[in-house]
């Protein structure tokens, strides 16, 4: 009787935490300390899970002796698996199609480059065979993003640099953000604040015709961040409150965890929806580089308003042995009308 409560009680308290990390939203902990890391891997979550339940039914075959308890067991664990897979699916597994650009479309590369660690010829690379009009480059200095603003000035891609640094010794402090000169001059808003610990840059167009520009990074959450990593998400989604706003970079952070910060039903952040989402990406992992694209995390997102709609997109593979430890986005806005 004794061993029957125990295994109930087991089947319960497994039961209750694949619940939660199956959908955390049901139970507000969508941005709660541990829930956040586990619920980040989906792809890989639900690996890990098909491969439990396949031994805890070898295991049950194989011996009388707790079969029950592991045949109930590795049933939790294929429910957990399925549904897993089920919203990566749902969230989409890779579209890569680009519709033909037109004369107001923008291109827009982002790379979190780990403090420059691929090297600024292979920014540069990336951005001029892009043709981008927007580079938005989390962890990367003002040297180096001029240096790129150099090289893709010579490959006839003239931009404007600007960037925010928190110091000078570590590159991680700041970001950087190249605009084409054919937008126009931005300026970056020194009054609109700033994320925590790692720097956000707000560039509002000096004639006030063109989108704000937000290059977004988040602080991760890490067990000592949560405070100021939950802090930057409701900054980051403040930003989002114009009619005409893109905001691109390292959010750290899935769609999961953004739940609940849209303003409506059908957007991501304050006005902003996920680009990845719209266009059939939004289970690709950005990170880390090490892991294959589906068992990763979605935490570098590209976020526009209802004014634009995304003619395509693609997570960047062929740069996993670079250095850094994110993939980088390309992904194509073309306004509507």
């Amino acid at each position: 009787m004794f061993r029957r409560l125990l295994a109930a009680l087991l089947l319960l308290a497994v039961a209750a935490v694949l619940l939660v990390g199956t959908w955390p939203q049901l139970f507000g902990l969508e941005r709660s300390l541990y829930v956040v890391q586990f619920v980040s891997f989906r792809g890989l979550t639900a690996v890990i899970a098909a491969a439990g339940a396949i031994a805890l039914l070898i295991a049950a075959a194989a011996s009388r002796r707790g079969r029950r308890l592991a045949a109930s067991l590795a049933v939790l664990l294929l429910a957990f698996a399925l549904v897993g897979a089920a919203t990566q699916i749902t969230r989409g597994v890779g579209d890569t199609a680009f519709q033909t650009k037109t004369a107001d479309s923008l291109t827009i590369v982002e790379w979190n480059t780990l403090g420059v660690a691929p090297g600024v010829g292979t920014i540069a690379a990336l951005a001029n065979d892009a043709a981008a009009d927007v580079v938005v480059l989390p962890e990367t200095d003002r040297a180096a993003a001029d240096a790129v603003a150099a090289l893709m000035r010579e490959a006839g891609h003239p931009m404007s640099v600007h960037t925010i640094a928190f110091n000078q010794i570590a590159k991680a402090k700041s970001t950087s953000v190249l605009t084409s000169t054919a937008l126009g001059g931005y300026s970056i808003d020194e009054s609109a604040g700033n994320t925590s610990t790692v720097p956000t840059v707000i560039l509002r167009p000096d004639d006030g015709s063109g989108p704000t520009i937000v290059g977004v990074h988040a602080v991760a959450p890490q067990p000592v961040e949560m405070a100021n990593w939950r802090a930057d998400l409701r900054f980051i989604a403040a930003a989002c409150s114009s009619d005409n706003t893109i905001m691109i970079g390292d959010f750290n952070a899935t769609l999961d965890h953004l739940s609940g910060l849209g303003d409506g039903a059908t957007t991501t952040m304050g006005r902003c929806t996920d680009a990845a989402l719209q266009s059939h990406n939004g289970a690709i992992g950005t990170w880390p580089s090490r892991l294959p694209a589906l068992l990763g995390a979605p935490i570098d997102h590209v976020m526009a308003t209802a004014g634009w709609r995304v003619t395509g997109m693609r997570i960047v593979h062929d740069q996993d042995g670079s250095g850094s430890d994110h993939r980088p986005l390309v992904v194509q806005l073309t306004p509507k009308g």
